[in-house]
C-alpha cells in the first residue's frame, strides 16, 4: 500500500493523529496510529488507534460504544499528522472522551488555571464496567 508508505512515521513506527467531528468542526481527541491502525481505519471506515498505554490496537468504542465513523482521511502538508474527520456514535450528542464528555478538550485556562468548561455527558462508571 504505497499510501502508506507515504506518512512520514516517527521512531516507535507512530504518527499522530486528530480527530475532528464532521459537521461542527470540533476536535474531538488525539490519539497515535502505528501502520496497521491506519490501514485498517482506511478498511473499516471506523477509527482504529494504537494505544501507547495498552501496546496494543485499540478500536475507538470497543469498551464504551462510543465508535467514530470516518468519513475522510487526510494528511498534513508534512506528511507527519493524520486527521481523521468523523461521526462520533454511541450517545447523542457524541462522548469522544474516556471522561463521559463530548470532547477530550475540555479544559480552558481560565485565570491561570485549568478549568473544565463542558459538561460530563454520561458518567465514566456507566459507560465503562
Amino acid at each position: 500500500m504505497e499510501w502508506l508508505e507515504q506518512v512520514k512515521w516517527d521512531d516507535q513506527g507512530l504518527v499522530p493523529v486528530i480527530a475532528q467531528e464532521v459537521g461542527s468542526n470540533d476536535v474531538l481527541m488525539f490519539a497515535y496510529m502505528n501502520r496497521e491502525a491506519l490501514r485498517l481505519t482506511a478498511e473499516r471506515g471506523e477509527a482504529v488507534y494504537w494505544s501507547r498505554s495498552r501496546q496494543r490496537l485499540w478500536h475507538k468504542g470497543e469498551e464504551s460504544g462510543h465508535i467514530q465513523k470516518v468519513h475522510e482521511i487526510r494528511l498534513d502538508c508534512d506528511g507527519d499528522v493524520v486527521l481523521l474527520k468523523v461521526t462520533q456514535l454511541g450517545h447523542e450528542p457524541g462522548i469522544a472522551c474516556h471522561t463521559g464528555r463530548h470532547s477530550c478538550f475540555f479544559n480552558a485556562l481560565r485565570d491561570g488555571q485549568w478549568q473544565p468548561v463542558d459538561p460530563v455527558l454520561k458518567d465514566p462508571q456507566r459507560i465503562y464496567k
